[in-house]
């Protein structure tokens, strides 16, 4: 399974650290602290954004979960570890807490810098494993890297120009803008359809994987998606998306573009997967067939596609922010990437 049991113990015991967090309680009044700190620096991490990802990760990092995760690898014990550059996203939180487990039980060490409003989570987490396995692996760093054997680096499409720039002579995996998008036939319920509603606006729809795009049958009631959102409303109450909603519904107008709205999002006809925040794009289909392979085609575009067709690689309602420990971002193994170094 795995070639450390340590780690592996000392992940467990996080995962249940973090399922049972209960705020300023012994013994979390260090990790609340550092909730605080995080929810300071960055205006998009609320509190209860933040205990949300605590709670799911929580639930997915039990002993029978990381045992089925790890059965396929080889992580033989290495004798020398290689040290693994690691540049984090920072657009929700402990998003890129995936990488950092990966490293951690590959065996290999780490280097890493973290989004500059992302600074507090992780590196409690990181050092919590640390002490629980009396074991170095992270080194958390603002400098530019210089001692390192391979790059696993997420960002923006302009960032990821950049690194495959500097970074394209090591082992690497470079991530780029992708985004979750859904396809509904008109069969959903209301439930699957509040689900929905989930994935596009957990995290004020900053995520990969919240859903920007939706794919709809040919004369589909967008009532029935405004309804599904409709549970949501007071994310308006929130004044960075209220702002950005307002300053799109503005740009919008002004450039004379057809949209619909509810008072707390947008909905658009576009054929872009990547839209802004409190807006969503759709677009019509004729057949799932077709459909199908239009989408793998784009398939370097999409994180993730949400429907309860039987379109490949789809996953249900309101499982967008809630992947599995094998769902790769971008669906890349990157434990079988740190496996072969």
């Amino acid at each position: 399974m795995t070639a450390n049991l340590k780690r592996f113990k000392a992940l467990v015991k996080l995962g249940d650290f973090l399922l049972h967090f209960n705020g300023d309680e012994p013994p979390y009044t260090d990790l609340n602290e550092c909730v605080k700190q995080a929810t300071a620096a960055n205006g998009w991490f609320t509190y209860e954004n933040i205990t949300k990802a605590f709670t799911d990760w929580g639930s997915v990092l039990t002993e029978e979960n990381l045992k089925t995760w790890l059965q396929p690898y080889n992580l033989v014990s290495l004798s020398k570890p290689k040290n693994i550059a690691l540049i984090l996203a920072g657009n929700i939180p402990l998003v890129g807490f995936h990488d950092l487990i990966c490293v951690w039980l590959s065996g290999h060490q780490s280097v890493v810098k973290c989004a500059s409003k992302d600074e507090y989570l992780l590196p409690y987490l990181s050092k919590f494993l640390e002490n629980e396995a009396d074991e170095d692996c992270f080194t958390f760093t603002k400098e530019p890297f210089t001692d390192f054997d391979a790059v696993i680096a997420t960002g923006s499409d302009n960032a990821g120009r950049y690194f495959d720039h500097y970074f394209g002579n090591y082992p690497h995996i470079i991530r780029k803008n992708r985004n979750g998008i859904a396809v509904l036939d008109g069969s959903e319920t209301k439930e699957d359809l509040q689900k929905l509603g989930l994935d596009i606006l957990q995290y004020f729809g900053l995520g990969c994987r919240n859903v920007s795009k939706l794919y709809l049958p040919k004369n589909y009631d967008l009532n029935q998606v405004f309804g599904g959102l409709y549970p949501l409303a007071e994310i308006i109450q929130h004044a960075k998306y209220a702002n950005n909603y307002d300053y799109n519904k503005a740009v919008f107008l002004m450039s004379e573009f057809d949209f619909f709205e509810n008072g707390f999002i947008i909905l658009r006809e576009n054929p872009e997967f990547s839209a802004p925040i409190a807006c969503v794009h759709y677009e019509y289909y004729d057949k799932l067939e077709e459909l199908n392979k239009i989408l793998d085609s784009q398939k370097d575009k999409i994180q993730c596609v949400i429907s309860n067709t039987e379109l490949s690689n789809a996953i249900p309602f309101g499982k967008a922010q809630q992947p599995e420990l094998d769902d790769y971002a971008d669906r890349v193994d990157t434990l079988a990437f740190l496996e072969k170094l």
